[in-house]
């Protein structure tokens, strides 16, 4: 049998059949490919575009196994392996497998393997997503990546949903490895309330995972969790599904300054930079650390809830001499072919850095700076601006119980 990168046509008498895939990620025998999911892609020709995690070095070839579903006919491709370029030296890195699909038929269903050898009855099928969009896109989705550390910062996720809500948010993808019981009872509660979908993320239970960015900071298989390879698969996964994806951490949020919701802010940014596919908006730390006390913002009852209360936070840290501010995203999905945390890595659109007076990154976190003096730090009270309807939002029932 002929392989190439061209699809190649092999009779076979048997029906497709295969092992479904029911987990977000599943390892391939060789241990060194690990697949979250396909989805078509027609932006540029008809494929199927693999998220996944590869070792950058062992894994010279894959291959995807089409089968017709009712002539049990397999189309085998070459796929392209593009590991993403900012793997910051760990083994292992994001990657998009690019298969080409058959001429004449839509496949379903996909399987990889490392041969163009074997039996598709014993390979992980893959149902082959985004292959009949959704109608409506609700407006903007926060894609989080990851949760993990058993997380129980409660107030501070609490109070950042409801200021999600508050400025616009449909939806809110959470890639979860770990939490704590009373976190596990708040997002049940959004669950229930329609607003969050969790993705489940055990990625430790296959790869040595670190809580750093680089591998010169905690030399393992893969860093933070593979929240590189979450973002580019919640960015397939929604983009048919949502007008805009926000691309930030969960202690972050891309706060207005001149407008009161996304939408209105969008709605500006997009007639004045049209053509654009990425909004980047600088990071700001606002400092856990540095309390601003007021009788608005203080709540006794939430005293005995975990975490940080936002509203004590309203002061930022300088800009640091020739250091680079980080940015995150707002992204029009159908735009952006690869993403890192910072910037997007192949777009069909222009980038525009958005200006801080349009909008920053409210970022309360530790401090950076943290010897700094109080009266070098800059106040901004922006966030003070929907104190009332946060406060109101957050003393509902049922979520901090």
């Amino acid at each position: 049998m002929k392989i190439s990168s061209t699809p190649t046509p092999t009779p076979n008498t048997n029906l497709c059949r295969g092992i479904p895939a029911r987990n977000t990620i599943t390892p391939l025998k060789d241990k060194r490919t690990f697949i979250i999911a396909p989805y078509f892609d027609n932006r540029k020709n008809n494929m199927t575009r693999v998220i996944a995690i590869v070792h950058h070095t062992e894994v010279k070839e894959l291959y995807c196994w089409f089968c017709h579903p009712s002539s049990g006919e397999i189309y085998i491709s070459k796929a392209e392996i593009n590991i993403h370029s900012d793997r910051f030296d760990f083994p292992y890195g994001a990657t998009d497998l690019e298969c080409l699909e058959p001429e004449d038929w839509e496949p379903r269903y996909v399987s990889i393997h490392w041969s163009p050898k074997g039996d598709i009855d014993q390979l992980p099928l893959f149902e082959i997503r985004n292959r009949d969009p959704e109608s409506s896109l609700v407006d903007f989705t926060v894609c989080i990546s990851t949760m993990f550390g058993e997380y129980n910062n409660v107030l501070q996720f609490v109070q950042s949903m409801e200021m999600y809500k508050i400025l616009g948010v449909n939806r809110m993808v959470i890639y979860k490895n770990s939490c704590s019981p009373l976190m596990e009872k708040v997002l049940d509660f959004y669950i229930a309330e329609g607003i969050v979908e969790i993705i489940p993320w055990p990625i430790d239970s296959y790869l040595s995972v670190s809580s750093q960015w680089h591998h010169s900071m905690d030399p393992k298989d893969i860093g933070y969790y593979g929240q590189i390879t979450a973002l580019n698969d919640c960015i397939y996964r929604n983009m048919y599904r949502s007008k805009y994806l926000l691309l930030n951490d969960v202690d972050e949020i891309i706060l207005p300054g001149k407008r009161v919701d996304w939408k209105t802010m969008m709605q500006k940014l997009q007639r004045q930079y049209p053509g654009t596919g990425v909004f980047l908006f600088e990071n700001h730390i606002f400092p856990k650390t540095v309390f601003t006390p007021t009788d608005r913002v203080n709540i006794s009852t939430w005293s005995a809830v975990p975490g940080v209360n936002i509203l004590n936070h309203v002061v930022r840290e300088p800009d640091r001499k020739d250091v680079f501010n980080p940015r995150k995203m707002i992204i029009d999905p159908r735009r952006v072919v690869q993403t890192s945390v910072h910037s997007a890595l192949n777009t069909y659109g222009n980038s525009t850095k958005v200006p801080m007076d349009v909008a920053l990154v409210y970022h309360c976190r530790d401090p950076l700076q943290a010897n700094l003096p109080r009266e070098s730090l800059i106040k901004d009270t922006t966030l003070w601006r929907y104190n009332v309807s946060l406060i109101g939002k957050v003393q509902k029932p049922d979520i901090l119980q």
